[in-house]
């Protein structure tokens, strides 16, 4: 154990150089240490927004299918009738086979159509056509909403939902409630209702009061106002023209309310259902369960959406890729560096070492003290690495994550204006069938757009004993390596020819 000895006197001798190597091999372990906890606390938010932001599944009537088969019910040598254009609703028994399937955090079950406001007035503009209750229009099903057939577009929005809770424009904070309750699971088959707070204003409505619609067969149906809701939404000029377009006479209800103001026919059925997913990287496989279970792909799509959780993520992929750079650059810079101060040392103590030869000193032990040497270099440098590691890593990890997140902002805010208002579209999005991607659901049901989600701008780095021993591990090769490239031209040559140099 001479050569411990040794290494203890040579580092007490040489303070300079102890000091020098310290410094060096202190910076060169913050660096890794740094690398190392922005990686680790990149996973773990990452991890931490797997759980909060799960993917969606949009589960809605065939567009496609509806065109294949009003063409195939056309007579040889006339026109498509536009009135044959018909949407299937998801019937119930596709209902249950979906909500059986594993993975599912919350559905929404919309079913939207238009009614006529009776005893109140619905908000209207100096530009609202007079006439536009009694406006026809086709491909719509029920009071101006649903499936098809002829109906009169009404001056209410009608948004049937099974929980406002899941309803985008609420959980983006667009609107929210300010009096009373939002509609829940527990308001299906009733007449509750949630109106907005400029419609309630302006008719001297509270909650608990009753207010009555009408269908497009003049029928009268008594809605109890169980809440009022603020909305921020805006709407163009165009979009004010017609009364049910204006977000303010935009009413919510049960969906089951909505199918009766629909027609029998549409009773326990849905226009669609967004599932958001526990888990967003079990999309696929989620979709592959559905066809599994017996959903008919063809009558319904299923379409995707990720894009939220993958917003999310991209800037902590990128920080976590570029900490890995980190880890990697430094420690073969690190060894590098350590070996050429080193190899310069171990050239100044050439004589100490041909001594050591020609008195029976094994190579092996010489090379133990050096390694000795670094090893308690590597020690203290790891106490100061330990101590402003972290700073460090810190500082950096936050700096590259907020230049991350600009960027992906930037980049998202452009594709979002190439794809326009409707906010779908790109060569990214794809649906289980091969149609466009989307999500958005119908009349702004469906899932948050990428506009609404929330950037996470902040990352939790800590440091941990599996960091530490990381850190330790790399210090150990390190000072391996450099010690051994550093030993390589003096251990090949003979004492006498070390002397006399």
């Amino acid at each position: 154990m001479n050569f411990l000895k040794r290494a203890f006197h040579s580092m007490k001798v040489k303070k300079g150089r102890t000091g020098l190597l310290t410094i060096v091999f202190s910076a060169i372990l913050i660096f890794i240490l740094a690398g190392l906890t922005i990686q680790s606390a990149s996973l773990k938010a990452t991890e931490n927004a797997k759980k909060s932001m799960g993917a969606t599944v949009t589960v809605s009537a065939s567009m496609q299918k509806a065109m294949e088969e009003m063409r195939s019910s056309e007579k040889e040598g006339e026109k498509p009738d536009p009135s044959g254009f018909k949407l299937t609703p998801i019937d119930e028994k596709t209902m249950n086979k979906l909500n059986a399937l594993d993975g599912i955090a919350t559905s929404n079950v919309t079913s939207s159509t238009s009614a006529n406001a009776k005893s109140f007035e619905a908000i209207t503009s100096d530009d609202t056509s007079t006439d536009e209750t009694d406006t026809q229009t086709e491909g719509r099903g029920g009071p101006g909403g649903g499936m098809g057939g002829m109906a009169s577009a009404g001056d209410l929005s009608i948004a049937g939902t099974n929980t406002t809770d899941t309803v985008s424009s609420f959980t983006s904070g667009t609107s929210k409630i300010v009096e009373g309750v939002g509609i829940t699971e527990a308001d299906e088959n009733t007449n509750h209702a949630v109106i907005e707070k400029n419609l309630a204003e302006a008719n001297d409505l509270k909650v608990g009061d009753k207010i009555k619609v009408e269908d497009t067969d003049e029928k009268s149906h008594t809605l109890e106002v169980v809440g009022i809701y603020e909305s921020t939404e805006t709407a163009d000029a165009r979009a004010l023209q017609i009364a049910s377009l204006n977000p303010y006479n935009k009413i919510y209800t049960s969906y089951t309310f909505a199918n009766t103001l629909k027609g029998s026919d549409y009773k326990n059925t849905a226009d669609s259902i967004v599932y958001t997913l526990e888990n967003p990287e079990q999309v696929d496989a989620f979709v592959k369960a559905a066809k599994k279970a017996g959903v008919d792909t063809d009558t319904y799509t299923l379409q995707t959406n990720d894009q939220v959780y993958q917003q999310m993520i991209e800037p902590l992929k990128n920080v976590e890729s570029f900490a890995q750079k980190i880890v990697l650059l430094v420690s073969i810079a690190g060894t590098i560096i350590l070996a050429l101060i080193v190899i310069l040392t171990i050239r100044e103590r050439k004589y100490e070492i041909g001594v050591l030869l020609s008195l029976g000193e094994s190579r092996v032990k010489i090379i133990a003290q050096f390694f000795s040497e670094m090893l308690i270099v590597l020690i203290m440098a790891m106490v100061i690495a330990g101590v402003s590691g972290q700073f460090v890593g810190n500082m950096v990890g936050q700096q590259l994550l907020d230049q991350q997140t600009t960027t992906q902002t930037a980049t998202t805010q452009d594709a979002g204006q190439q794809r326009g208002p409707g906010g779908q579209g790109g060569p990214e999005q794809g649906d289980a069938n091969g149609g466009p991607r989307g999500g958005g659901g119908f009349g702004g049901f469906g899932a948050n757009s990428v506009a609404e989600a929330e950037q996470i701008k902040e990352l939790d780095i800590t440091l941990s004993l599996q960091e530490l021993v990381e850190l330790g591990g790399f210090g150990l090769a390190i000072s391996f390596l450099s010690v051994i490239l550093a030993s390589i031209g003096i251990m090949r040559m003979q004492p006498k020819k070390i002397l006399i140099s």
